[in-house]
């Protein structure tokens, strides 16, 4: 374990890596499992569907299927092209049989990379998002929020708080309980298939900032383009406990916290490779 004597934010409060750490330990001390929001409260997700509307949503998935089955490797899951759960079982799967979490996060990378023109990120980063950030922010949240609704549930436009405090209007999409999250029931799917990969993908590809906070009891996520990631969000997010009905069962958690849109970012912003521990299999310690 190494340590450090940089800090970070915490719950409002500038401490160390090492104090950070101890802090989200008690947070989630006794807790052994996440509940999650009831289940008896589970959208209609079949029939939630983003303003281009439903059959624009099914070419989307179907089209996201066969470019995630591609990366994964081997067969495609048994299931329709149709059927959400397709995609749920091609990630599980890709999470159980690969233990580099940095493999998962570059498979899932490349997932995004291929939907797009391999032209059109750097381009973007060119012509919008170092000229105009701000546009390019609220572009993006639009755009998430149109073409990601199948995949996400139901979101909305939102304002943020941005790095220094400063508000960024429309910048945010605050998704209200994630279906790729509520499907997979497994935060560290979440964090190693979605949630570093697209950061990095914004950050890396597209020359914009992007923090994006899971709430694992609830299930709702905020996307905050234009803000930049950040010790105290990757910690909080990586070191949450299993959730109750993980299908790894807690078997993964070793594997969790390789990793992170930290990486892209200077040396001072990021948290020492000592991470909390937490009872999530996916995310293991090194």
């Amino acid at each position: 374990m190494t340590t450090s004597t940089s800090t970070i934010r915490l719950d409002g409060k500038l401490i160390s890596n090492e104090e950070a750490i101890v802090g989200v330990e008690a947070r989630y001390a006794g807790s052994a499992t996440v509940n999650g929001p009831p289940l008896e409260t589970k959208p209609d997700y079949e029939n939630i569907h983003g303003p281009l509307g439903k059959w624009m949503d099914i070419l989307f998935m179907v089209v996201f299927r066969k470019k995630l089955a591609k990366k994964v490797g081997g067969e495609d899951s048994s299931k329709p092209l149709t059927d959400f759960r397709g995609i749920c079982e091609l990630a599980l799967r890709m999470n159980r049989e690969i233990s580099d979490r940095s493999e998962i996060q570059k498979r899932a990378l490349e997932t995004l990379r291929s939907l797009f023109p391999s032209w059109l990120p750097r381009q973007y980063a060119v012509l919008f998002s170092k000229p105009f950030p701000a546009f390019s922010a609220r572009m993006n949240a639009w755009a998430t929020g149109v073409a990601g609704t199948w995949l996400m549930g139901e979101c909305e436009v939102n304002d943020i708080e941005l790095d220094g405090g400063k508000i960024g209007k429309n910048q945010g999409l605050k998704v209200k309980r994630c279906r790729f999250l509520e499907e997979s029931q497994c935060a560290s799917v979440c964090v190693n298939s979605c949630k570093i990969p697209t950061q990095n993908f914004f950050i890396q590809d597209m020359g914009l900032a992007l923090t994006m906070e899971p709430d694992y009891e609830t299930f709702e996520c905020q996307f905050s383009f234009g803000k930049t990631p950040n010790a105290e969000t990757e910690l909080l997010a990586k070191s949450t406990p299993c959730l109750m009905k993980c299908p790894a069962a807690g078997g993964l958690r070793r594997f969790h916290d390789q990793g992170s849109s930290l990486s892209s970012l200077s040396p001072e912003t990021s948290i020492s490779n000592a991470t909390a521990s937490s009872p999530c299999a996916l995310m293991g310690e090194d």
